[in-house]
């Protein structure tokens, strides 16, 4: 009988040994070549960016990080590690989701699609009234995630939950074309599709709902960060999904914002919650 007792304990001992081993298999994050997501360079947000959300650079520049948090009307900037962070009123209490800065001008993405653009250099000046809202662009829907491109002037815009999208087999993208006095208007349209991100992760269904958007300067690939689900999406140039990874949610705890700097490093901004303060963390590029 203590034979028998003995035999199933070490049964029992040798089950939790191999699905603690795959749990720990599991547990293992990849990312794209070059950059190592499991090791980055923490900065810990002020109070004023406890919820942040989009981040963004003026042309690639890291040493000062612009970003907003989606309650105020406000544009911050500090530089990575301050503890305080200047800030710039351009609107209306609500719901503000992304910025992007080309051809300094500053644009912020709400969540209804609503638009503002206002010039770069108003960042520093008290009194300024150069804010442009521009409503109906795009269609109905939810957004979060926006890129500009400094070069082509376009402004690229990802959906998040649009009406048009309930077969959920793409998520549907809108290009926007900025001109030199700041105003924007509707050039064309993109599409992700998620069934092939579906097939990358095995899975039947994703709940694919973007929150972040930028290109990879060197590669010129697309990252798109799904905070629910915490996956970084990445496709060609022409939205051809490559790649999928999941975030470690012990690091990447809530993605709402990514941008590259001009050295092809990588930022993730992750929204506070009850038991961790809004971050930013930064992964260097380590590739040739």
């Amino acid at each position: 009988m203590h034979a028998r007792k003995l035999i199933s304990v070490w049964v029992m001992f040798l089950c939790l040994v191999i699905l603690s081993t795959a749990c720990l298999q599991k547990r293992k994050f990849d990312g794209p070549e070059g950059y190592a997501l499991n090791t980055p360079l923490k900065f810990v947000m002020p109070t004023s960016l406890h919820e942040i959300s989009g981040i963004a650079f003026y042309k690639g520049n890291p040493d000062t990080v612009y970003a907003e948090q989606d309650e105020d009307g406000k544009v911050f900037y500090l530089k990575p590690g301050d503890h305080h962070a200047e800030a710039y009123k351009f609107g209306k209490h609500g719901d503000y989701e992304d910025i992007a800065i080309s051809n300094d001008f500053v644009i912020m993405l709400k969540s209804n699609g609503s638009l503002f653009t206002f010039p770069f250099a108003d960042l520093h000046q008290e009194g300024t009234e150069r804010v442009v809202e521009w409503k109906d662009l795009l269609p109905k829907g939810e957004y979060e995630a926006m890129y500009a491109d400094e070069a082509s002037r376009q402004i690229y815009i990802l959906c998040k939950n649009c009406p048009d999208e309930n077969d959920k087999k793409i998520t549907k993208g809108y290009i926007l074309q900025l001109n030199n006095q700041g105003q924007l208007s509707l050039q064309g349209n993109f599409a992700v599709d998620v069934e092939d991100v579906d097939k990358i992760l095995g899975e039947k269904k994703m709940d694919f709902r973007p929150s972040a958007l930028a290109q990879n300067p060197r590669t010129k690939e697309w990252y798109i960060i799904a905070s629910i689900g915490k996956v970084l999406v990445v496709t060609d140039s022409n939205w051809k999904v490559t790649a999928v990874y999941h975030l470690n949610p012990a690091l990447y705890v809530q993605p709402e914002g990514i941008a590259f700097d001009k050295n092809n490093n990588l930022y993730i901004s992750n929204e506070g919650g009850d038991l961790h303060s809004g971050n930013i963390l930064k992964t260097a590029w380590k590739g040739k």
